[in-house]
């Protein structure tokens, strides 16, 4: 069984969070619940806007990323069709409940000065096209109902991406995984991977040797603003 099931938070960098918060909040009509200093990352904010009770799309500010060089069909797509480098966010699509959600959020979207493309009927969903500020590509859609594997593997695009039927079944019927209660020691760095990158030189290898319960007793999970009791 599938125990990821849902999206808890989709991170966004942004070089002008308030531009963020405007757009989602005023456009989109999403509501801010979070912003505070990222925890154990320097100089950075994080903004958290809501989804529903358990989702969000958030935001990631600090100085240094107005200074990293934007090249559309690069770092962005642009719009949902274009090109840009392997292993960034090309477009994301946000879920609406149904057809007449996706057109009274396409009437908000134009109210308010933004072009918005469709709806477009893909069968699997229904979705309308727009732009987010900082050339984000965005996507709302709905489904009639859960997607068909039988339907919708292409056995064309399945032989393109050198996927053979042996692991066409494995990919659609994933092994079970009789977990250990969280007791799995950590990987080292000479592990298969994938690893996290970026890291100053010699510091990714600090921090995964770093123990699990030195990692949990240094939390920061305190809001910055308290209850009055």
């Amino acid at each position: 069984m599938n125990k990821i099931d849902g999206l808890h938070h989709l991170a966004i960098t942004t070089a002008d969070m308030k531009e963020q918060i405007e757009f989602f909040t005023d456009k989109l009509g999403m509501e801010l619940v979070a912003l505070y200093w990222m925890h154990g990352v320097a100089n950075t904010w994080h903004g958290f806007l809501r989804l529903n009770d358990e989702s969000s799309v958030a935001l990631v500010h600090n100085p240094q990323i107005a200074e990293i060089p934007v090249r559309l069909g690069e770092t962005h797509a642009g719009n949902p069709g274009a090109n840009c480098a392997p292993g960034v966010m090309q477009h994301v699509a946000l879920r609406v409940e149904d057809h007449d959600a996706l057109l009274a959020m396409r009437d908000r979207l134009r109210a308010k000065g933004v072009p918005v493309l469709g709806p477009m009927d893909h069968g699997m969903c229904v979705s309308i096209y727009f732009a987010g500020p900082e050339n984000l590509a965005l996507e709302l859609s709905y489904s009639r109902e859960p997607i068909d594997a039988e339907q919708w593997i292409d056995p064309e695009v399945q032989a393109l991406a050198g996927i053979n039927a042996e692991e066409l079944a494995r990919y659609k019927r994933p092994a079970a995984f009789a977990d250990s209660g969280g007791s799995v020691a950590q990987p080292g760095v000479d592990a298969a991977g994938p690893h996290m990158t970026n890291y100053p030189d010699g510091r990714y290898q600090r921090v995964i040797e770093t123990p699990d319960q030195v990692i949990w007793d240094n939390s920061e999970n305190e809001p910055p603003i308290k209850k009055a009791s």
